[in-house]
């Protein structure tokens, strides 16, 4: 799953900022980093700490950059260009306040071209690693919504379910239609699991797998009706129209998605049925529970969540994370840059 990223960052030199400096965690899997040469490293936080930190622990990031928010010769400029992107939603004053804070400095450092790509949440929520993504970043052209996926790996078993990619199970808690004053519908639920649908298909293409998407329910193919069942049916048509070149089906249960013989049996003469291994959710519980199973029952190992949608790479760390699982995310987050 690696070689290829690793590789890629081995020709391409890129910079990570990570927002906070003086985690332990942060400081080891820097450490390895940059003793490997794999990209640059700037560790946001106030000097003094984080070099007392780094020599406590007996780390050596002598190679890394480190950025205290309270002492930046351009914050200035910073704040100048936070007002302007905030539109009139924070005043500079706001700015300043909010930059002082490793998720949006690290953040503005990205925006502005000083960082490559951002790993944050060994102590941030989700919440706050995403909302200054979502404000300065903001989300690509074409796309409508950040969603995640995790990628799915083990050893072990049918090779052909050695890597799965699982979306969305971190981001969005439900898929609601949007609508505007005036109550007209702006950007429907079906759309919003379609192109988590298609992103992660996408994601899952980068990281080496051949795509096949299932969209899940509870129902096969109109077995069942009520709760999300018309939604990820609905969404498996808006995402068959939107990307062509992958291989994408639903409504269908787990057991159609994974099982040939129940696949095929439940949906025949589908193309994913039975062979899928790409897993979208139409609800968080039910995205956050299945990897979770996959990971602790499964015997996979889980890399994310993985971004997907805004204008650079960003991600996010659980805050039970460890220095390896920081280290390996460091290398996903920057191979994407």
């Amino acid at each position: 799953m690696f070689t290829a990223l690793l590789n890629n960052l081995k020709e391409n030199h890129r910079t990570i900022v990570f927002t906070e400096g003086p985690d332990a965690r942060i400081q080891e899997a820097a450490e390895r980093l940059m003793k490997e040469g794999l990209m640059g490293v700037i560790l946001v936080g106030n000097v003094e700490e984080v070099k007392a930190a780094a020599e406590k622990n007996g780390f050596d990031i002598s190679g890394a950059e480190i950025i205290d928010p309270a002492t930046y010769e351009g914050m200035d400029e910073m704040v100048s260009t936070m007002v302007a992107l905030r539109k009139g939603k924070m005043s500079e004053e706001d700015c300043r306040k909010a930059l002082q804070k490793g998720n949006y400095f690290g953040t503005m450092l990205v925006k502005m071209g000083k960082a490559d790509a951002l790993l944050g949440g060994a102590t941030y929520s989700t919440a706050d690693t995403v909302r200054p993504a979502l404000q300065l970043v903001k989300t690509r052209k074409g796309a409508h919504l950040v969603s995640s996926c995790f990628i799915l790996k083990r050893d072990t078993g049918d090779e052909a379910l050695q890597m799965l990619c699982m979306g969305d199970c971190a981001i969005n808690l439900s898929y609601e239609d949007s609508v505007d004053k005036e109550g007209n519908v702006t950007l429907s639920g079906a759309q919003k699991l379609a192109e988590v649908a298609v992103e992660s298909a996408r994601t899952a293409k980068f990281f080496g797998i051949d795509p096949k998407v299932a969209v899940l329910s509870f129902s096969t193919k109109g077995s069942g009706k009520g709760a999300t069942v018309p939604l990820s049916a609905a969404a498996t048509k808006i995402a068959q129209e939107m990307a062509p070149e992958f291989a994408i089906d639903g409504e269908m249960q787990f057991d159609a998605a994974v099982s040939p013989t129940v696949g095929q049996l439940k949906f025949p003469g589908s193309k994913v049925a039975g062979y899928a291994n790409t897993f979208i959710f139409p609800n968080i519980e039910a995205g956050n529970i299945g990897y979770k199973i996959a990971q602790r029952l499964g015997g996979y190992e889980a890399y994310g969540p993985i971004l997907q949608g805004l204008n650079a790479p960003i991600n996010d760390l659980s805050r039970g994370c460890n220095a390896e699982e920081v280290y390996k995310m460091a290398i996903i987050t920057a191979g994407m840059a």
